[in-house]
């Protein structure tokens, strides 16, 4: 399942340790309409294992600023509460099952 990940809440879900995704997106950015099944699909799969969520840039300053989102679709994974990866621009499941992965 995907989660919706807002300023409020990432904090906190970053402090439970799990591995988690974020897929920072806007509804008027074409290549993030794309990106939507994709992560769909890994949110499934990696369900209980990877908190995989959704940011809308346009309502989440804050978050943006904090990780200097420049470009989206820009996709930031995150071990242990600490940023250690970014995808940006879409990018192909295949290319992204092994960024999951290494958050495992």
């Amino acid at each position: 399942m995907v989660r919706e990940i807002t300023d409020a809440n990432l904090k906190s879900l970053l402090a439970e340790g799990k591995p988690v995704v974020v897929d920072c997106w806007a509804p008027w950015c074409g290549p993030c309409k794309m990106m939507h099944p994709v992560i769909d699909e890994l949110a499934a799969e990696y369900d209980g294992k990877v908190i995989i969520g959704k940011l809308n840039v346009d309502e989440n300053a804050e978050t943006c600023e904090a990780f200097g989102i420049m470009n989206i679709p820009t996709i930031l994974f995150f071990k242990n509460g600490e940023l250690v990866n970014r995808s940006v621009g879409y990018t192909p499941k295949p290319r992204l099952q092994p960024l999951v992965e290494t958050l495992l």
